[in-house]
């Protein structure tokens, strides 16, 4: 609790203080009230700060105001209904402990730092037994805020130690003119190596290779020896292996995991039902290898629902052979997610289960946990049911496959299948099209690239795959299954892991009103945006010169989806409630969806533990940084795949969009290839450039011209660093007139003028 709130009167708020409000009772004063939620984060709600402070009727009425201009003001934040000071730490962390202080106590920091790059430094708390922390570990811990002004912001309470990754570095192989070998390093931190001939594996020249450092010796560079040469640095299996690494992201699958797969016997038929001769398909990409979801759906014969539809999704019953407890659970939770690369899958679960005795294979019996749901011919949803099944998938098949069925050209597989099977789900998806109108998500128009290579792991190209009917469809199937998850969860007040999406903080949206502003749209005010006012927003621009400007501050605008014990529903979708249950195959949060509804409905062995209902604000902090880990691994990876792709394209000009404005300069993304690089605001020109935070924009001081967020620019590639990912550019166009309120000439002068006092020295000459 808040400091000089104990002693006699037990935790009263109101000891000690003589203001009063309404009805001679005690209103806190601001500090009191940024004191408690400091101090209580676990306790921040607006209902329990009114409790804490025994506020009712007008006085709670006046809690809200203030704590709404407190938010206005910035020092307090928003996050999962309750508030807390910007910067704070969530209860449940996952730290990276790197120093001792002076007495010798650990500090750590956040794992993952907040979107304003906030890491603030956390003093862990001895260990009353167990294995002891040290320098270097990654732990899962509960924080407190000291609510000190100087020293670390927290202390901490160790949940787990997290595994030691191997002492196994990446580097090049390096062959010296003297004949002696040397490793390279990939990351800067990295000392460089000797590799004495014995142990040099076979690598050559150039390979990028895994090793094993040596003790240091008393003098000169530490040893290493070769463990596995991975080839070629520019190759995709080598570049994937250096995020993997950078991220320790577990990719080897201990003994005992295998070990155990390989015990595994296929579940059979009885205790569940039967729904082979249900013709359930899988629609997935055509290269895809694991199957975890097939959809079927009819009309509903029932005459008090006319045009309602009945759509079942069934998904792989991975509960039925990942057991909690066990190595493969252990492993799983530890991995949290599968990670995607171009070419390479890091995967949660060992092949033969996500492959094989999970994969939902054509023609093939296996177990699912299916969710048949009844549609109104509006769309909404009357009502849904779980069950545990044996089925038999009718049919593999892909996206453009199906969809050009339903266009008119079937194959020989969908032919067969158009009346019966591919019509009903398309009428389906029809009937829940109108129900998602009606809800309003928020609609962004975000293409998805892929990387296509070559037999040698290089790129070969990049495609941004059509976007079909196809995939909507089972999009909207899924969501629809998520759903109904969670409300049957919530039903049976079964504690779970959401799958939330906060809304903009107060913050964000008053940034994105002036940024509208300075393009002279407008954005009403309110306490809480909704989806369907950026769609509004988004509708209003489509087709004119700030369509794409609007849609990326509108993406930036939003919060990081999450998985987290508390429900505050899905801003995105636009949602009360939702819950992954769709892919455990690759989501370790859907596994425990899956446990979830076994052991509240009683549909058999496996369900949720008692040990396993404790942990989920434990479990879903680890998967929630799993996932932010696969996604950064993801992104570089591809990001150095491109810059080894156009190193060879030196000096040459390509067309791009800008997809960041800093101080030091302009972030430009080329279109074709999804790939970013950098733009000194020196090499801009002859003018005097100053930053404008509000309209996202870089404008000259004599020419009152510049560029800006989501412009179309030529720009020339003049510099790469493949290894890093990075590469420099030179802009090859001419600044524009400002846009929109602020494209008088005038005004810009004035404007820039008002920036330069403010700003000083931030711009640049050449």
């Amino acid at each position: 609790m808040a400091r000089g709130i104990s002693g006699r009167n037990h935790g009263d708020p109101r000891a000690g203080d003589t203001r009063r409000g309404t009805k001679d009772q005690y209103r806190p004063s601001r500090d009191e009230v940024l004191r408690y939620v400091a101090e209580n984060p676990d306790r921040s709600g607006k209902r329990e700060i009114a409790k804490a402070f025994a506020l009712r009727g007008d006085d709670r009425v006046w809690l809200k105001d203030m704590l709404r201009d407190l938010e206005d003001e910035g020092l307090l934040e928003k996050k999962r209904k309750r508030l807390s000071r910007p910067g704070n730490l969530p209860t449940i962390a996952v730290l990276d402990i790197f120093a001792r202080d002076e007495d010798g106590g650990l500090l750590a920091r956040p794992a993952e730092q907040d979107e304003n790059g906030n890491s603030p430094t956390v003093a862990i708390k001895p260990p009353r037994g167990g294995p002891a922390p040290g320098i270097g570990d990654r732990v899962l811990a509960k924080t407190f805020s000291t609510g000190k002004e100087e020293g670390p912001a927290y202390t901490a309470r160790i949940i787990k130690i997290f595994e030691k990754r191997a002492q196994a570095v990446l580097g090049i192989f390096r062959t010296l003119s003297d004949g002696t070998f040397r490793i390279e390093p990939v990351e800067r931190r990295q000392p460089e190596l000797i590799v004495d001939k014995e142990f040099r594996n076979g690598a050559s020249n150039g390979d990028l290779v895994e090793v094993e450092p040596s003790r240091t010796p008393r003098y000169g560079l530490p040893k290493a020896k070769v463990i596995s040469v991975l080839g070629s640095p520019l190759n995709e299996k080598a570049v994937s292996m250096i995020a993997i690494h950078a991220h320790d992201i577990p990719h080897i699958f201990p003994a005992d995991v295998l070990a155990e797969t390989q015990a595994l016997q296929e579940v059979r038929t009885e205790g569940r039902e039967d729904w082979r001769t249900l013709p359930l398909v899988t629609i997935d990409p055509a290269d895809a290898k694991d199957h975890d979801d097939a959809v079927f759906a009819e009309p509903d014969s029932d005459e008090k629902n006319p045009g309602g539809v009945i759509v079942t999704v069934a998904i792989a019953d991975v509960a039925a052979y990942v057991t909690p407890g066990s190595a493969l659970d252990r492993e799983a939770l530890k991995r949290g997610n599968s990670v995607y690369f171009p070419d390479r899958v890091v995967p949660m679960l060992p092949e033969r289960i996500s492959n094989d005795l999970c994969s939902l294979r054509e023609g093939e019996e296996r177990p699912a946990m299916a969710v048949r749901m009844t549609f109104s011919a509006e769309g909404r949803k009357v009502r849904h049911s779980f069950h545990r099944v044996m089925m038999k998938s009718a049919a593999k098949l892909a996206y453009p496959q199906a969809q050009a069925a339903i266009d008119g050209t079937p194959d020989d597989k969908t032919g067969p299948l158009l009346d019966t099977v591919l019509k009903p789900l398309w009428e389906a998806y029809a009937v829940l099209k109108r129900g998602r109108e009606h809800r309003q998500p928020l609609e962004l128009d975000l293409p998805e690239r892929k990387i296509i290579l070559k037999e040698d792991g290089t790129v070969d190209r990049v495609i941004v795959p059509e976007r079909l009917d196809a995939h909507k469809l089972i999009e909207e199937f899924m969501i629809q299954a998520n759903v109904s998850a969670a409300e049957t969860l919530e039903g049976k007040k079964q504690p779970l892991i959401y799958r939330t999406h906060d809304g903009p903080s107060l913050a964000k949206q008053e940034a994105l009103r002036e940024f509208l502003q300075s393009i002279g749209l407008s954005l009403a005010r309110g306490a809480q945006m909704r989806p369907s006012q950026f769609n509004g927003l988004l509708e209003q621009v489509r087709g004119t010169d700030n369509d794409a400007l609007v849609n990326e501050v509108v993406l930036r605008t939003q919060s990081q989806a999450i998985y987290t014990q508390d429900n505050i529903g899905h801003f995105g979708l636009n949602l009360k409630r939702y819950a992954h249950f769709t892919s455990p195959i690759r989501r370790y949060a859907d596994l425990i969806v899956h446990r979830a509804l076994i052991g509240s409905l009683g549909l058999g062995q496996g369900g949720l533990t008692r040990d396993e209902e404790s942990q989920l604000a434990e479990i879903a902090a680890l998967i929630s940084t799993a996932e932010r880990r696969a996604m950064a691994a993801e992104r570089e990876t591809v990001d150095r795949l491109i810059a080894a792709h156009l190193a060879e394209h030196i000096n040459e000009s390509f067309q791009a969009r800008i997809s960041g404005v800093t101080k030091a300069g302009l972030f430009v993304q080329l279109p074709q290839f999804g790939a970013d690089g950098f733009i000194p605001v020196s090499s801009l020109g002859g003018d005097y450039y100053i930053y404008d935070e509000t309209a996202r924009s870089l404008f000259g001081e004599r020419s009152g011209k510049g560029y800006q967020l989501a412009d179309n620019v030529e720009v020339r590639l003049v510099d790469v660093a493949p290894m890093a990912g990075a590469m420099r550019f030179e802009m090859l166009s001419e600044p524009k007139p400002l846009s929109g309120s602020t494209r008088s000439y005038h005004k810009a002068k004035g404007r820039i003028r008002a920036l330069k006092n403010r700003s000083g020295s931030r711009g640049r000459r050449r």
